[in-house]
């Protein structure tokens, strides 16, 4: 989807005043200054839109970026790429509307970030579950006494529902393992072939330990699970309900 009208990108809410030195910048080509826009204690971090907001990478790069430069000096609530107003008035008025819910958000997120876990079948584990699955084996031999398109299906079937139990049950063994480590967690969307998908509240001094457990749990259980850790994120899936719509639209 692409925005055409006019106005401002809105990057994040922040608290007035904790715009980090130096010139920032955010999307577009070339890329342009961003300014904060204040009201109250909270501030807009704000550029003028491009005429045409694309999700390419060199923008969602920038993007990114500036939320995590922001993330150094304080708490950030996030907006999603391609958020735009139609112009700072408008602007003002959402922040005067929502200030204290703002303000109580940024409290929440003060020394965290966010990290992301998504457990995944291992693709090389296939060994594996035939030595530890009797129906699977079964399945197998059956296959190779007599092949055939039924029976190729049987045992595909078997071997992917296994795979997957496999993976959620290692997965919950890491919840456990990891769900003490955070403030927060959310569920996250479902993702084609992933059996867990949670984001974690995390303090920021705890975020080496965390990515350490995560690794060490991957490391042992690596017969059963693919894990794939990214962080530290902007904490877009902890800004609840006080998160402000695309007032314009989304690129």
């Amino acid at each position: 989807m692409i925005t055409v009208a006019p106005g401002v990108s809105v990057y994040a809410i922040i608290r007035a005043g904790a715009v980090p030195p130096g010139r920032l910048t955010g999307v577009g080509g070339p890329a342009v200054a961003v300014r904060a826009v204040s009201v109250g204690k909270v501030a807009a971090v704000v550029s003028d839109a491009p005429a045409q907001l694309r999700a390419r990478r060199r923008d969602l790069l920038a993007h990114q970026e500036l939320l995590m430069a922001l993330a150094e000096v304080g708490p950030v609530l996030p907006m999603r790429f391609g958020v735009v107003a139609p112009d700072e008035e408008v602007l003002r008025e959402q922040l005067a509307a929502e200030e204290m819910n703002h303000l109580a958000t940024l409290d929440r997120l003060v020394g965290h970030l966010e990290m992301n876990v998504k457990v995944l079948p291992a693709q090389d584990a296939l060994g594996a579950l035939v030595a530890a699955d009797t129906k699977v084996r079964r399945l197998r031999e059956e296959a190779r006494r007599r092949p055939g398109y039924d029976a190729s299906v049987r045992l595909g079937e078997a071997v992917v529902a296994a795979l997957s139990r496999r993976a959620i049950e290692a997965g919950r063994r890491m919840m456990r393992d990891l769900a003490p480590m955070a403030r927060a967690t959310v569920q996250g969307p479902e993702v084609s072939g992933c059996a867990l998908n949670v984001s974690f509240l995390v303090e920021r001094v705890a975020s080496e330990r965390f990515g350490s457990t995560v690794e060490h749990f991957a490391k042992n259980h690596r017969e059963h699970l693919e894990v794939r850790l990214a962080g530290p994120l902007p904490c877009y899936s902890f800004v609840g309900a006080h998160t402000p719509a695309p007032l314009i639209g989304k690129g």
